[in-house]
Protein backbone atom coordinates (compact mmCIF):
# COMPACT_ATOMS: atom_id res chain seq x y z
CA UNK A 1 0.00 0.00 0.00
CA UNK A 2 1.04 3.58 -0.69
CA UNK A 3 0.80 7.12 1.09
CA UNK A 4 -1.77 8.00 -1.36
CA UNK A 5 -4.35 5.18 -1.13
CA UNK A 6 -3.13 5.25 2.89
CA UNK A 7 -4.47 8.70 3.25
CA UNK A 8 -7.74 7.83 1.50
CA UNK A 9 -8.40 5.23 4.04
CA UNK A 10 -7.52 6.99 6.81
CA UNK A 11 -9.99 9.32 6.76
CA UNK A 12 -12.79 6.36 5.85
CA UNK A 13 -11.20 4.54 8.72
CA UNK A 14 -11.97 7.26 11.36
CA UNK A 15 -15.27 7.30 10.46
CA UNK A 16 -15.66 3.25 10.89
CA UNK A 17 -16.66 2.49 7.07
CA UNK A 18 -13.53 0.86 6.66
CA UNK A 19 -13.74 -2.71 6.10
CA UNK A 20 -11.69 -5.11 8.54
CA UNK A 21 -9.64 -6.05 6.02
CA UNK A 22 -8.91 -2.91 4.71
CA UNK A 23 -8.36 -1.72 8.16
CA UNK A 24 -5.27 -4.31 8.98
CA UNK A 25 -3.65 -3.46 5.80
CA UNK A 26 -3.78 0.13 7.00
CA UNK A 27 -2.31 -0.49 10.52
CA UNK A 28 0.35 -2.62 8.53
CA UNK A 29 1.06 0.23 7.13
CA UNK A 30 1.41 3.04 9.41
CA UNK A 31 3.62 1.11 11.52
CA UNK A 32 6.42 1.14 8.88
CA UNK A 33 5.55 5.07 7.97
CA UNK A 34 5.78 7.91 10.60
CA UNK A 35 4.40 10.21 8.19
CA UNK A 36 0.83 8.25 7.53
CA UNK A 37 1.02 8.03 10.95
CA UNK A 38 1.46 11.68 12.11
CA UNK A 39 -1.47 12.50 9.50
CA UNK A 40 -4.12 9.72 11.40
CA UNK A 41 -3.44 10.93 14.33
CA UNK A 42 -4.24 14.63 13.90
CA UNK A 43 -7.44 13.55 11.80
CA UNK A 44 -8.67 11.89 14.78
CA UNK A 45 -7.65 14.50 16.87
CA UNK A 46 -9.62 17.04 14.41
CA UNK A 47 -12.71 14.32 14.67
CA UNK A 48 -12.48 14.87 18.59
CA UNK A 49 -12.87 18.61 18.63
CA UNK A 50 -15.75 18.54 16.02
CA UNK A 51 -17.18 16.00 18.08
CA UNK A 52 -17.61 18.72 21.01
CA UNK A 53 -19.56 21.26 19.07
CA UNK A 54 -22.92 20.32 18.62
CA UNK A 55 -23.93 20.05 14.70
CA UNK A 56 -26.94 22.78 13.57
CA UNK A 57 -29.28 22.05 11.48
CA UNK A 58 -29.76 24.91 8.50
CA UNK A 59 -32.77 26.63 8.44
CA UNK A 60 -35.45 25.97 5.68
CA UNK A 61 -35.38 28.94 4.23
CA UNK A 62 -31.34 28.24 3.75
CA UNK A 63 -32.32 24.79 2.47
CA UNK A 64 -34.88 26.17 0.00
CA UNK A 65 -32.74 28.79 -1.21
CA UNK A 66 -29.80 26.51 -1.65
CA UNK A 67 -32.33 23.31 -3.81
CA UNK A 68 -33.34 26.64 -6.05
CA UNK A 69 -29.96 27.98 -6.85
CA UNK A 70 -28.80 23.91 -7.43
CA UNK A 71 -32.25 23.44 -9.96
CA UNK A 72 -31.06 27.00 -11.37
CA UNK A 73 -27.84 25.47 -12.00
CA UNK A 74 -28.82 22.72 -13.51
CA UNK A 75 -31.14 24.27 -16.09
CA UNK A 76 -28.29 26.19 -16.89
CA UNK A 77 -26.15 23.10 -18.29
CA UNK A 78 -26.75 22.56 -21.81
CA UNK A 79 -29.56 19.76 -22.56
CA UNK A 80 -28.05 16.75 -23.97
CA UNK A 81 -28.94 15.02 -27.43
CA UNK A 82 -31.46 11.64 -27.12
CA UNK A 83 -28.60 9.64 -28.75
CA UNK A 84 -25.84 11.49 -26.71
CA UNK A 85 -28.53 10.64 -23.49
CA UNK A 86 -29.06 6.67 -24.75
CA UNK A 87 -25.29 6.03 -25.33
CA UNK A 88 -24.25 7.33 -22.08
CA UNK A 89 -26.51 5.23 -20.42
CA UNK A 90 -25.49 2.40 -22.55
CA UNK A 91 -21.76 2.60 -21.91
CA UNK A 92 -23.06 2.85 -17.96
CA UNK A 93 -25.20 -0.59 -18.36
CA UNK A 94 -22.32 -1.92 -19.96
CA UNK A 95 -19.73 -1.37 -17.75
CA UNK A 96 -21.97 -3.66 -14.77
CA UNK A 97 -22.43 -6.12 -17.18
CA UNK A 98 -18.59 -7.52 -16.49
CA UNK A 99 -19.31 -8.59 -13.64
CA UNK A 100 -22.53 -9.90 -13.44
CA UNK A 101 -23.93 -10.23 -16.99
CA UNK A 102 -27.07 -12.07 -16.44
CA UNK A 103 -28.50 -9.76 -13.15
CA UNK A 104 -27.70 -6.74 -15.00
CA UNK A 105 -29.16 -8.12 -18.31
CA UNK A 106 -32.59 -7.82 -16.59
CA UNK A 107 -31.78 -5.14 -14.92
CA UNK A 108 -31.35 -2.90 -17.68
CA UNK A 109 -34.43 -4.72 -19.47
CA UNK A 110 -36.45 -3.92 -16.33
CA UNK A 111 -34.75 -0.09 -16.19
CA UNK A 112 -35.86 0.29 -20.03
CA UNK A 113 -39.81 -0.66 -19.50
CA UNK A 114 -39.46 1.29 -15.86
CA UNK A 115 -38.27 4.04 -17.75
CA UNK A 116 -41.12 3.96 -20.36
CA UNK A 117 -43.87 3.31 -18.03
CA UNK A 118 -41.93 6.72 -15.67
CA UNK A 119 -42.18 8.79 -18.78
CA UNK A 120 -45.68 7.87 -19.57
CA UNK A 121 -46.92 8.89 -16.03
CA UNK A 122 -44.87 11.93 -16.42
CA UNK A 123 -46.58 13.15 -19.54
CA UNK A 124 -50.36 12.48 -18.11
CA UNK A 125 -49.07 14.39 -15.26
CA UNK A 126 -48.05 17.33 -16.67
CA UNK A 127 -51.48 17.22 -18.86
CA UNK A 128 -52.94 17.31 -15.99
CA UNK A 129 -51.32 20.33 -14.06
CA UNK A 130 -51.81 21.99 -17.97
CA UNK A 131 -55.57 21.54 -17.56
CA UNK A 132 -55.72 22.70 -14.11
CA UNK A 133 -53.62 25.48 -14.83
CA UNK A 134 -55.90 26.61 -17.88
CA UNK A 135 -59.06 25.98 -15.45
CA UNK A 136 -57.85 28.13 -12.91
CA UNK A 137 -57.22 30.73 -15.41
CA UNK A 138 -61.20 30.78 -16.43
CA UNK A 139 -62.59 31.34 -12.91
CA UNK A 140 -62.10 34.63 -11.44
CA UNK A 141 -59.56 36.42 -8.96
CA UNK A 142 -60.22 35.69 -4.70
CA UNK A 143 -58.53 37.08 -1.73
CA UNK A 144 -55.28 34.70 -1.59
CA UNK A 145 -54.39 33.38 1.64
CA UNK A 146 -51.32 35.18 3.36
CA UNK A 147 -48.23 33.52 3.13
CA UNK A 148 -45.52 32.63 5.46
CA UNK A 149 -41.58 33.70 5.35
CA UNK A 150 -40.81 30.20 6.01
CA UNK A 151 -42.65 28.97 3.15
CA UNK A 152 -40.81 31.35 0.38
CA UNK A 153 -37.69 30.92 -0.87
CA UNK A 154 -37.27 33.76 -2.90
CA UNK A 155 -39.31 36.35 -5.24
CA UNK A 156 -38.50 35.87 -8.68
CA UNK A 157 -40.36 38.71 -10.45
CA UNK A 158 -43.00 41.10 -9.96
CA UNK A 159 -45.27 42.67 -12.85
CA UNK A 160 -47.71 45.10 -12.58
CA UNK A 161 -50.43 45.05 -15.25
CA UNK A 162 -50.87 48.33 -16.85
CA UNK A 163 -53.33 50.81 -15.97
CA UNK A 164 -54.60 48.30 -13.24
CA UNK A 165 -54.28 47.71 -9.88
CA UNK A 166 -54.04 43.76 -10.29
CA UNK A 167 -49.88 43.07 -9.53
CA UNK A 168 -48.45 39.53 -10.85
CA UNK A 169 -45.85 38.17 -8.26
CA UNK A 170 -43.69 34.86 -8.89
CA UNK A 171 -42.14 33.41 -5.66
CA UNK A 172 -40.08 30.04 -5.17
CA UNK A 173 -40.77 27.91 -2.75
CA UNK A 174 -39.55 24.63 -3.69
CA UNK A 175 -40.53 24.73 -7.04
CA UNK A 176 -42.05 27.90 -8.80
CA UNK A 177 -45.17 29.42 -7.97
CA UNK A 178 -46.81 32.90 -8.10
CA UNK A 179 -49.82 34.57 -6.84
CA UNK A 180 -51.69 37.13 -8.73
CA UNK A 181 -54.08 39.79 -6.94
CA UNK A 182 -55.05 43.45 -6.28
CA UNK A 183 -51.93 46.06 -4.39
CA UNK A 184 -54.98 45.88 -1.72
CA UNK A 185 -54.75 42.22 -0.69
CA UNK A 186 -52.48 41.25 2.07
CA UNK A 187 -50.90 38.16 0.51
CA UNK A 188 -50.03 40.25 -2.01
CA UNK A 189 -48.39 42.88 0.06
CA UNK A 190 -46.60 40.41 1.72
CA UNK A 191 -45.15 39.55 -0.96
CA UNK A 192 -43.98 42.91 -2.15
CA UNK A 193 -42.38 42.76 1.27
CA UNK A 194 -40.49 39.97 1.24
CA UNK A 195 -38.78 40.93 -1.93
CA UNK A 196 -37.09 43.57 -0.67
CA UNK A 197 -35.77 41.01 2.52
CA UNK A 198 -35.01 37.54 0.33
CA UNK A 199 -34.15 38.65 -3.34
CA UNK A 200 -30.69 38.83 -4.05
CA UNK A 201 -32.11 40.86 -7.73
CA UNK A 202 -32.13 44.55 -7.49
CA UNK A 203 -34.26 44.61 -10.54
CA UNK A 204 -36.89 42.26 -8.14
CA UNK A 205 -36.45 44.76 -5.14
CA UNK A 206 -36.71 47.93 -7.74
CA UNK A 207 -40.42 46.64 -9.20
CA UNK A 208 -41.23 45.74 -5.52
CA UNK A 209 -40.21 48.99 -3.61
CA UNK A 210 -41.49 51.34 -6.76
CA UNK A 211 -44.88 49.21 -6.48
CA UNK A 212 -45.44 50.41 -2.53
CA UNK A 213 -43.85 53.73 -2.82
CA UNK A 214 -46.81 54.74 -5.72
CA UNK A 215 -49.31 53.22 -3.06
CA UNK A 216 -47.93 55.51 -0.07
CA UNK A 217 -48.19 58.56 -2.63
CA UNK A 218 -51.39 57.53 -3.75
CA UNK A 219 -52.47 56.99 0.23
CA UNK A 220 -53.36 53.83 -0.75
CA UNK A 221 -52.96 52.32 3.14
CA UNK A 222 -49.67 53.34 3.84
CA UNK A 223 -50.03 52.11 7.43
CA UNK A 224 -46.83 52.78 9.93
CA UNK A 225 -46.87 48.96 10.63
CA UNK A 226 -46.06 47.43 7.36
CA UNK A 227 -45.29 48.78 3.82
CA UNK A 228 -43.88 52.14 5.82
CA UNK A 229 -41.24 50.52 7.96
CA UNK A 230 -40.78 48.62 4.89
CA UNK A 231 -39.48 51.60 2.81
CA UNK A 232 -38.02 53.05 6.30
CA UNK A 233 -35.84 50.23 6.35
CA UNK A 234 -35.24 49.83 2.41
CA UNK A 235 -33.84 53.66 2.20
CA UNK A 236 -31.50 52.64 5.28
CA UNK A 237 -29.98 49.53 3.98
CA UNK A 238 -30.66 48.63 0.75
CA UNK A 239 -27.59 48.63 -1.50
CA UNK A 240 -29.23 49.78 -4.59
CA UNK A 241 -29.38 53.72 -5.05
CA UNK A 242 -32.38 53.23 -6.88
CA UNK A 243 -33.87 51.23 -4.53
CA UNK A 244 -32.86 53.66 -1.81
CA UNK A 245 -34.84 57.12 -4.18
CA UNK A 246 -37.91 55.24 -4.97
CA UNK A 247 -37.76 54.56 -0.62
CA UNK A 248 -37.54 58.30 -0.33
CA UNK A 249 -39.82 59.11 -2.79
CA UNK A 250 -42.32 56.82 -1.27
CA UNK A 251 -42.03 58.36 2.29
CA UNK A 252 -42.09 61.72 1.23
CA UNK A 253 -45.94 62.63 1.94
CA UNK A 254 -45.62 61.55 5.58
CA UNK A 255 -42.21 63.48 6.75
CA UNK A 256 -44.37 65.83 8.57
CA UNK A 257 -46.55 63.40 10.30
CA UNK A 258 -44.51 60.48 10.81
CA UNK A 259 -41.47 60.98 12.78
CA UNK A 260 -39.87 58.20 12.26
CA UNK A 261 -39.89 59.09 8.70
CA UNK A 262 -38.72 62.42 9.28
CA UNK A 263 -35.18 60.82 11.25
CA UNK A 264 -34.90 58.29 8.21
CA UNK A 265 -34.81 61.21 5.96
CA UNK A 266 -32.32 63.42 8.01
CA UNK A 267 -30.38 60.03 7.97
CA UNK A 268 -30.44 59.62 4.44
CA UNK A 269 -29.07 63.25 4.30
CA UNK A 270 -26.42 62.57 6.36
CA UNK A 271 -24.95 59.56 5.54
CA UNK A 272 -26.15 58.15 2.32
CA UNK A 273 -23.54 57.62 -0.33
CA UNK A 274 -25.27 58.99 -3.32
CA UNK A 275 -25.22 62.78 -3.87
CA UNK A 276 -28.68 62.81 -6.06
CA UNK A 277 -30.52 61.09 -2.90
CA UNK A 278 -29.27 63.27 -0.52
CA UNK A 279 -30.57 66.34 -2.40
CA UNK A 280 -33.82 65.10 -2.41
CA UNK A 281 -33.67 64.47 1.28
CA UNK A 282 -33.39 68.26 1.67
CA UNK A 283 -36.35 69.04 -0.86
CA UNK A 284 -38.24 66.49 0.97
CA UNK A 285 -37.10 68.22 4.64
CA UNK A 286 -38.51 71.71 3.28
CA UNK A 287 -42.11 71.17 4.54
CA UNK A 288 -40.48 70.78 8.06
CA UNK A 289 -37.38 72.76 7.79
CA UNK A 290 -38.66 75.14 11.40
CA UNK A 291 -38.29 71.66 12.81
CA UNK A 292 -35.25 71.93 15.37
CA UNK A 293 -33.86 68.58 14.14
CA UNK A 294 -34.07 69.61 10.95
CA UNK A 295 -32.64 72.97 11.12
CA UNK A 296 -29.45 71.80 13.68
CA UNK A 297 -29.24 68.66 10.67
CA UNK A 298 -29.30 71.53 7.62
CA UNK A 299 -27.08 74.06 9.49
CA UNK A 300 -24.57 71.33 9.88
CA UNK A 301 -24.40 70.05 6.12
CA UNK A 302 -24.28 73.72 5.02
CA UNK A 303 -21.14 74.06 7.18
CA UNK A 304 -19.56 70.97 6.91
CA UNK A 305 -20.37 69.19 4.18
CA UNK A 306 -17.80 68.37 1.46
CA UNK A 307 -20.26 68.37 -1.29
CA UNK A 308 -20.03 72.13 -2.53
CA UNK A 309 -24.11 71.44 -4.41
CA UNK A 310 -25.69 69.77 -0.62
CA UNK A 311 -23.93 72.80 0.94
CA UNK A 312 -25.29 75.19 -1.39
CA UNK A 313 -28.63 74.04 -1.14
CA UNK A 314 -28.94 73.57 2.37
CA UNK A 315 -27.93 77.43 2.78
CA UNK A 316 -30.93 78.15 0.45
CA UNK A 317 -33.04 76.05 2.37
CA UNK A 318 -32.20 77.58 5.50
CA UNK A 319 -32.36 80.88 4.35
CA UNK A 320 -35.99 80.86 4.09
CA UNK A 321 -36.80 80.48 7.98
CA UNK A 322 -34.52 83.16 9.77
CA UNK A 323 -35.59 81.44 13.20
CA UNK A 324 -36.33 78.34 15.11
CA UNK A 325 -38.99 77.38 15.59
Amino acid sequence: MNCEIAHERIVTAAYAELSDEQTHELDRHMAGCPDCHKEREALLALKVLADLHPALEPSANLMARSRQRLEEALDAMPAKRWYERWGQRMVNNLAGLQHAPVAACLLLLAGIGAGALGGFEVAQGRAARILAATQARSQPPQTQQPVTPAEIASISSIVREPNSEMVDVRYNRLVPQQMEGSLDDPAIRQLLMLALQDSVSAGVRDDSIGLMAAECRAGHSCKPEGIRDALIAALRYDPNAGVREKALEGLEPYVAEDLRVRDSVLEALLSDSDPQIRSQAINILEPVEADTSVRQVLTSVADSDQNPHIRTVSRQVLSHVPEIQ
